[in-house]
């Protein structure tokens, strides 16, 4: 078994964070990835790393194609895993077209259906959510964002996010509470046999490039 991976030569843990942006992936990702000494998988850092600029990517080359080398990008990033790992996947992920990549309909639900995948929002309101993720999406320079695309797109994806059937989050506290949060829904998640975290390979800080819950209120975290 290649050091740093959990259990008997299986696939090593990956959380994925789901949500718009704005809603905290990267900023609590990182923070339970460090508590964990898991590896911390940006796969929007990790876009603009290896194509530059989303925003120029997108006006150059349509939206399909980014959409198309962000599901290849993730699947190689997975493959490349050797380690239990927090994945924040970019913020249309979920919400992809089928016809987006052959293998996407399959790799879209297993995230859903996982049971260690966590859906990050705002506000489970509507108009919170979208106020406080305009306003943060406006503050990223390299989205070039416009605040009414930025207003219609979250309009447009809330009700998609909330007919996810996975674990809910709200993110509007601080990162440190949201992280225990996610920390405590992981540990609680994770099959018996791998309750103690497996260590990162190496250990200490890692580039963000390393690389069933229910729709019930019930399960969801505020």
């Amino acid at each position: 078994m290649r050091r740093g991976a959990c259990g008997r030569g299986k696939v090593s843990l990956l959380v994925h964070l789901i949500g718009p942006g704005g809603a905290g992936k990267t900023t609590v990702g990182a923070i339970v990835a460090e508590r964990l000494n898991w590896r911390f998988v940006d796969v929007d850092r990790c876009f603009l790393a290896e194509h530059g600029n989303i925003a120029d990517f997108i006006r150059e080359r349509g939206y399909a194609e980014y959409a198309s080398h962000n599901v290849r990008l993730y699947e190689q990033l997975k493959r490349d895993l050797s380690a239990p790992a927090i994945c924040a996947v970019s913020s249309g992920f979920m919400l992809y077209p089928d016809d987006v990549a052959p293998a996407y309909p399959a790799l879209r639900r297993d995230i859903e259906e996982d049971g260690l995948t966590a859906l990050l929002l705002p506000s489970f309101d509507l108009e919170r959510c979208a106020k406080t993720v305009v306003a943060r999406q406006m503050s990223r320079p390299y989205l070039n964002a416009n605040e009414a695309d930025e207003m219609r797109k979250i309009r447009d994806r809330f009700p998609a996010f909330m007919r996810l059937n996975c674990r809910r989050f709200s993110s509007d506290g601080t990162p440190d509470r949201v992280a225990g949060d996610i920390e405590r829904f992981i540990v609680a998640s994770m099959p018996s046999s791998e309750h103690d975290p497996c260590p990162v390979a190496g250990g200490g800080p890692t580039h963000p490039c390393g690389t069933r819950g229910a729709r019930n209120r019930e399960h969801d975290i505020r």
